[in-house]
Order: structure tokens, then C-alpha cells, then sequence
């Protein structure tokens, strides 16, 4: 599918019981829950926005995650011992949301190398869920952006976050 930005022959299709989607090459008959190689990520997260927004209730959202010294798990993928204050977290992350919002880097480009969650893999996408399944001041904050919006600074207990639904 060309507009959803995947290599030939891959389409989006839909787990129900997982509830998430997936990826699926017909002429190969092969599935996986990450992108093909060759996946244009901002057409996919594009694409993503606008189709599974309706899905009951639910949502589809990626974050940036910094975690800090108070976070309830003040370690990560990339940092054993996470020691920086919260203010330096907060710091780190607006400094992210200004190269986002310049348009230099996408949230899930900078995820992938500099997010302490483990979605940082997956360019931050957390997937499709709906309320109660989130942190409540996440979930807040993630449920009233608009599609492809990206939020200021979210403090969570697991850290500080920029989400972008």
C-alpha cells in the first residue's frame, strides 16, 4: 500500500486478538508486528492516524520517554543507573520538542536513539489503547491531542514524556 509508506506487496491488516495492528506480505504469506525493511515511518504513522483513530474508543500514540533519578524505575535500554535530576530531564526533553517542533527531527526518529522506553525500537509507538490502560495524567494528555500532534512536556511517574497521537 503506497500510502501507507510500506515496501511492495506489504498491507496493513488488523489482530483481533491482540488488538493491534500488524504487518502482512501476501506473495510471502509473511507476518510481523514491526515494519518491513524500507518502511517509510512518517507515511506509516500518517497512515496509522487516519486509519485507526475510530477503532471503539481507542487510540493510536508514540512518546519520548526521559527517564530521572525519581522516576519509579530510574533505569533503562540505555542507562543501568539513571542519576539526572527531573529539571535536567525536563531540559533534555524541551530540547527535543524544539527540534521536533522545527521540523528537524520526527518524535519517532529521536525515539528510537534517545527514548529510555523499550518502544524505543518501534519509534516510540505504543500502539493502539484506549482509556484506563495508561498512566491517568499520560492518558490525559494523549487522548486530547489531535492526530499527528505532538504534546509539551507530560509528567508521569515513569518519567517525562513527549507524546504525539
Amino acid at each position: 500500500m503506497a500510502d501507507a509508506g510500506l515496501p511492495s506487496g506489504w498491507e496493513v491488516r488488523h489482530s483481533n486478538s491482540k488488538n493491534l495492528p500488524y504487518f502482512f506480505n501476501a506473495s510471502s504469506k509473511e507476518s510481523r508486528w514491526e515494519p518491513p525493511d524500507g518502511t517509510d515511518v512518517d507515511k506509516l504513522k500518517a497512515y496509522m492516524a487516519q486509519n485507526t483513530q475510530k477503532r471503539e474508543g481507542k487510540i493510536h500514540a508514540a512518546h519520548l520517554l526521559v527517564k530521572h533519578k525519581d522516576s519509579r524505575r530510574p533505569s533503562s535500554w540505555k542507562e543501568e543507573n539513571i542519576t539526572r535530576s527531573k529539571e535536567e530531564a525536563i531540559d533534555i526533553l524541551n530540547g527535543y520538542e524544539r527540534r521536533i517542533q522545527s521540523g528537524e527531527v520526527s518524535l519517532g526518529d529521536l525515539a528510537q536513539s534517545e527514548s529510555d522506553c523499550s518502544s524505543a525500537r518501534k519509534n516510540g509507538d505504543l500502539g493502539i489503547f484506549g482509556k484506563g490502560e495508561m498512566q491517568k495524567e499520560f492518558e490525559e494528555v494523549a487522548f486530547g491531542l489531535e492526530p499527528g500532534q505532538v504534546s509539551g512536556v507530560v509528567d508521569t511517574a515513569s518519567g517525562v514524556h513527549l507524546i504525539q497521537r
